[in-house]
Order: structure tokens, then sequence, then C-alpha cells
């Protein structure tokens, strides 16, 4: 992520609608990261959220870039354990991560194909990642369609947001299964708190009515290891022969 798109996340995050998404990331990761176990896991960008806050793991990270502001870095420091990387290069072994947690990094990443090749690199088989995105087929997307031509912007305008669809083709090719999708943020683009709050019954009913509609998606996705099954002890084996019955005929001639 470059300092210019950092700057502009930050300040739209703090935003009534920035809080308004916060609000429902907070919660859905709550309650997705409370039931992965594991040791390891890992906070990439963003640290105005705490997506980690409910995850049980004993080994907990959060990382910001080098070039974050000192206010995320302040964050960073007040939540897990604050380090600073290159997202496109992570610092950790391979195959040593559980989970992984990307709320909108790769929508402002330089190389958003070459961020997730490093996630898949450094989490475990069956390791988990979940990533945050702003969904253009929403309301929001068109309002920041109209908004590109008219030249008022409703979201930040440094980062080119990923289709639900085309994320999820991105997620196949490095062998990351998607378990599960969510979506939120159903209120119309206000810009003010009292209109996205008069809309709060729109929640329930884009769940129900428009659920791929929402402002905000949140997929969960597992590393698959091809050719990878589970077998028994070799010494199985050998005593599943050793006690193998003897034919009546090899008995009739011993007998005799």
């Amino acid at each position: 992520m470059s300092e210019k798109s950092i700057i502009a996340l930050d300040k739209w995050l703090h935003s009534p609608a920035g809080a308004y998404v916060r609000a429902w990331e907070q919660s859905c990761l709550d309650e997705l990261t409370a039931d992965i176990f594991g040791y390891n896991a890992v906070q990439i960008g963003v640290p105005q959220i705490d997506a980690l806050a409910a995850s049980r793991m004993p080994n907990k990270w959060q990382a910001a870039t080098r070039t974050s502001t000192a206010d995320e870095l302040a964050i960073c420091s007040g939540n897990q354990i604050g380090i600073a990387l290159d997202f496109a290069e992570l610092p950790f072994a391979s195959q040593s991560l559980d989970l992984v947690v990307l709320p909108h990094v790769l929508e402002f990443a330089a190389e958003p194909h070459q961020v997730l090749r490093e996630v898949e690199r450094v989490l475990i088989p069956e390791g988990q990642v979940i990533i945050c995105g702003f969904n253009p087929a929403s309301l929001w997307g068109v309002r920041q369609g109209v908004g590109k031509i008219t030249s008022s912007d409703y979201l930040p305008t440094a980062g080119e947001f990923i289709s639900l669809p085309r994320l999820k083709d991105w997620l196949k090719l490095l062998n990351l299964g998607v378990s599960r999708s969510h979506f939120g943020c159903y209120a119309p683009p206000f810009r003010t708190t009292h209109w996205l709050d008069r809309f709060s019954l729109m929640e329930s009913a884009g769940q129900k009515w428009w659920p791929y509609l929402g402002a905000v998606y949140m997929v969960h996705a597992i590393k698959r290891v091809k050719g990878m099954r589970l077998i028994g002890p070799v010494w199985n084996k050998k005593k599943a022969k050793s006690t193998q019955t003897v034919p009546a005929t090899n008995r009739n001639e011993r007998i005799k």
C-alpha cells in the first residue's frame, strides 16, 4: 500500500460511513475468528479494526506497512504485537501461520496478486485467510462510479475495488478454497450518521431479500494441499498380515 492510499483510507474510516463499516466488520470478524483454532495469527493492515480481538490463539500480531502513519503505528502497538512490513514480502517462514486476516488490503495494494501469493506461502496446510473488501455490485459501488464522473467520490479513490467472483478466481488459482462469504452494510451511501442510522432496518431486509448487494463483503478461505491424504501407521499393515487366518487346505496339510 502506498502512503497516499493509507492516508486516504485512514481518513475515510473515521467518517460516519467508515464507522458504520468498521462496526459491521468488527462484529463479523469476532464471530468468525472465535471458532478458528491454532497458534499463530496475523492481521495485515487497517489497525482501526481489531480483527483478532476474539481470537483465542496464543500468538497474535498486528502488521502495518513501513509507510504507515504515526496514528496507525500507535494503534498497532496498542492492540496486538505491532510489526512493520512489506505486504508483498511477508517476513514469516513458509507454512508457519494458522490464520491471516486482510481487511481492505488487496484493493489498496500495488500488487494484490503478490500479496495473496505471500499469504498462501506462509499459511500451513488447512490454514485460513479472511479477506474484507468493498463490493462493486452495490449501491455504494454505483455511487462510487458516478462520483468518478462528477468528481464527487464517496469511497477512497486510491482503491481498485475487486468483485467477489474475481476474488474467488484468484483464490482458486492458489488452492485457497472459499468456505463462506458474508455481506453487510445495506444502507444507501449517505454521508451522515443520522441518515445511516435511519436506514438501519435495511440491514435485516438486505440479508433476506438482496444478500449479495451489501456494500462490504467478507470471504473466508482455507488453504488446500493437493495430493495430501491421511494414512494409517505402517505397522498396522504388518500386524494385519501377521494375523491373517491360514486357509483350511493348509491347515489340513499341517495336520497330516
